[in-house]
């Protein structure tokens, strides 16, 4: 089993910034990729970032070349660096993780930008 908690959302400015972070606790799984998605009101869960384990980065077009997704192996980490947010970037953003050929959630953090 994988569990996931993210935190660092919060209400920001439009040009701000922030840093999510989820911290993974995998129990004897093998981690294949961690990566974000979000989900704003009354959309659907979309992209946002991936990073496979010994693998490339991968970024939703939208959000590319302000957002940077990273990992911390010592602490099991992974992180969402978020510069030069806009109010479409409001979301609740959830930290991901496949395992065994199961798909894991965090519990969502809310970023708020506004304008």
């Amino acid at each position: 089993q994988v569990q996931l908690v993210e935190s660092g959302g919060g209400l920001v400015q439009a040009g701000g910034s922030l840093r999510l972070s989820c911290a993974a606790s995998a129990s004897g799984s093998s981690i294949l990729a961690m990566g974000w998605y979000r989900q704003a009101p009354g959309k659907q869960r979309e992209f946002v970032a991936g990073l496979p384990t010994g693998g490339f980065t991968k970024y939703a077009d939208s959000v590319k070349g302000r957002f940077t997704i990273s990992r911390d192996n010592a602490k099991n980490t992974v992180y969402l660096q978020i510069n030069s947010l806009k109010p479409e970037d409001t979301a609740v953003y959830f930290c991901n993780a496949l395992a065994r050929g199961n798909s894991y959630w965090g519990q969502g953090t809310q970023v708020t930008v506004s304008s």
